[in-house]
C-alpha cells in the first residue's frame, strides 16, 4: 500500500512541475509574470500590454493560476492578478528577468507603477 500511496504523490508532484514548466514555456507567459513582479494588474491592465485577444490573454492567465505561479482576487467588478508570493517558481523567474533582455525592462516598468501607486 505505501508502494502505491509513494506513486501517488510522485504523479501528483510531476504533474505539478509538468503545470509549472508548461506555464514557463510560452513568451507571453513570462511576460504576464514579468508585469507582475511588483505589483497586481487587472486582466484589463494586462491584457492592454498585448497584442491578442482578452480570450487569449485569459487563457494565459488560467495556464498560470493552475501552475500555481499567480493568483486571483476578485475587488468590485474587476479580477486582480498578483504573482503567488514565497513562490520558488517565481523567484527564480525573477532572477532570470533581471539579465533577460526582454524581461529587464517589463520588470522595471512593474517597479515603476508600483512606486506610483504608493505616492
Amino acid at each position: 500500500m505505501q508502494d502505491q500511496d509513494a506513486e501517488d504523490t510522485e504523479g501528483e508532484a510531476g504533474k505539478s512541475i509538468q503545470r509549472v514548466f508548461n506555464a514557463l514555456s510560452s513568451p507571453p507567459r513570462r511576460k504576464i509574470l514579468a508585469y507582475l513582479s511588483a505589483s497586481s494588474l487587472t486582466a484589463g491592465e494586462i491584457a492592454e500590454r498585448f497584442d491578442m485577444t482578452k480570450p487569449s490573454v485569459s487563457q494565459h492567465l488560467t495556464v498560470l493560476e493552475s501552475a500555481g505561479l499567480i493568483s486571483r482576487e476578485k475587488r468590485g467588478q474587476f479580477v486582480h492578478y498578483a504573482l503567488v508570493e514565497n513562490n520558488l517558481v517565481n523567484t527564480l523567474n525573477g532572477f532570470v528577468q533581471e539579465v533577460c533582455p526582454v524581461g529587464r525592462p517589463l520588470k522595471k516598468e512593474s517597479q515603476a507603477r508600483a512606486k506610483g501607486e504608493n505616492r
